[in-house]
């Protein structure tokens, strides 16, 4: 679920707007009234810059719900870039389905793959796909969950949060991936209205990850995310844009975290 800056509000539908997060750089898109189907991006899954004994974490997905501070469901699947202890990178892919933690997926993938990501809902049954383009090897599993949020789509590339209660995660450090480009970006409504994050069926948000951001939740954490992300201007007709990771110092507000229901010390997305 998105973590809002202070002081940020949603935008009017069908009108584009920006905000701040404590965790997630990219876009998204709604509008009252509208559910969401399907969405679907690619990305290269990027390198990082690591410095042993400095831990840190990213993940790129696609996703439907999560964006309304009162959702309390996210359907979700990416990759994971991180840096170990040891200053190595750590490469791997993901589904998740908020409130439940997320799972690690059999599907290897390594820095430069070529990754595509779907995740599709009808009703309460959940098809989550990722396919490595490089390997030709997919992953693909339907899901049946009470918890649905459709709501919202999006593309993001996010810090990874730690959970240690069902209303308490703290925003973990982000790695210096470098950028992201995600592209063939596309979105379809429950009523079969299909387009590019640019459609006119819908508004549009622009995330940009800030640490010390605040969420609207009430549950307290701090953010270690010693680093912004800042997605670039949409291009390719609204079906492309990038993720630009920069150097920043850690914010020192107390930010308020996305529900999780998570054993202490699990890695959210």
């Amino acid at each position: 679920m998105l973590v809002l800056a202070a002081g940020m509000t949603a935008a009017p539908a069908a009108l584009a707007q920006a905000t701040e997060s404590t965790n997630w750089a990219g876009y998204a898109v709604h509008r009252d009234g509208v559910s969401f189907h399907r969405v679907s991006a690619g990305w290269i899954q990027p390198n990082a810059t690591c410095t042993a004994g400095q831990p840190s974490y990213s993940s790129a997905w696609v996703g439907l719900g999560g964006y309304s501070p009162t959702s309390d469901a996210l359907e979700q699947i990416g990759t994971e870039l991180d840096c170990n202890a040891a200053g190595k990178v750590v490469s791997s892919a993901w589904y998740e389905l908020v409130p439940a933690p997320s799972k690690t997926i059999s599907l290897a993938v390594q820095p430069g793959d070529a990754m595509h990501a779907s995740v599709t809902v009808t009703g309460s049954k959940v098809v989550v796909e990722l396919d490595n383009l490089t390997s030709h090897r997919s992953f693909r599993k339907t899901l049946h969950t009470s918890a649905i949020d459709v709501s919202s789509a999006e593309w993001i590339l996010e810090a990874p949060s730690e959970c240690i209660s069902q209303y308490s995660c703290q925003a973990l450090p982000l790695a210096n991936f470098g950028s992201v480009i995600f592209d063939s970006a596309n979105v379809v409504t429950s009523d079969g209205a299909a387009g590019t994050i640019a459609g006119g069926g819908w508004g549009r948000t622009r995330i940009k990850l800030t640490p010390g951001a605040q969420r609207l939740i009430v549950s307290r954490t701090s953010s270690d995310t010693a680093g912004t992300a800042a997605p670039s201007a949409l291009r390719a007709r609204g079906s492309a844009f990038e993720v630009t990771f920069a150097t920043g110092s850690s914010g020192s507000r107390p930010a308020l975290a996305r529900a999780s229901s998570v054993s202490a010390g699990y890695i959210e997305h």
